[in-house]
């Protein structure tokens, strides 16, 4: 199956004003960033690679276990970080020294559809906060 960032940006913008909600991945009802991922997923390919099971807000700390950038790696094939296209998986490290615990989608004109808490899904300007907290970039399969 041909997956093109334009099918992938499109699957992305169809979730825009999903209200947040922590472990959730159902368009126009609620999702979180890794929702919002395994949403537009089984969009494109109809089901999900793996589970995540259930996760916490601090799901990673605790461990200090890279599980989002692991799970991306078994799963999408990686890319160099500043090198990323529109339709690319974006992971993020929020803060220095902690785990990659963010993901969104990189679009056109240097922008960035994701989820955060207390905001619903939207695209916003890929400035250079969310740029140098890049920890991962992925491309999605077939694309």
């Amino acid at each position: 199956m041909t997956v093109t960032s334009a099918r992938i940006i499109s699957a992305a913008r169809g979730w825009i004003g999903t209200p947040y909600h922590h472990g959730a991945s159902v368009k126009g009802i609620g999702c979180d960033c890794l929702g919002l991922v395994r949403g537009v997923w089984r969009e494109l390919y109809g089901t999900e690679p793996e589970a995540p099971g259930p996760y916490t807000g601090d799901w990673s700390e605790a461990t200090g276990v890279e599980a989002l950038l692991l799970a991306a790696r078994r799963t999408m094939t990686e890319r160099q970080p500043g090198q990323h296209e529109p339709g690319d998986v974006l992971i993020f490290r929020l803060a220095e020294g902690r785990v990659a615990k963010h993901m969104g989608f990189a679009a056109p004109d240097a922008r960035l559809i994701h989820a955060q808490e207390g905001v619903p899904v939207c695209e916003v300007a890929l400035g250079p906060w969310w740029r140098r907290r890049i920890a991962g970039v992925f491309r999605l399969p077939g694309q």
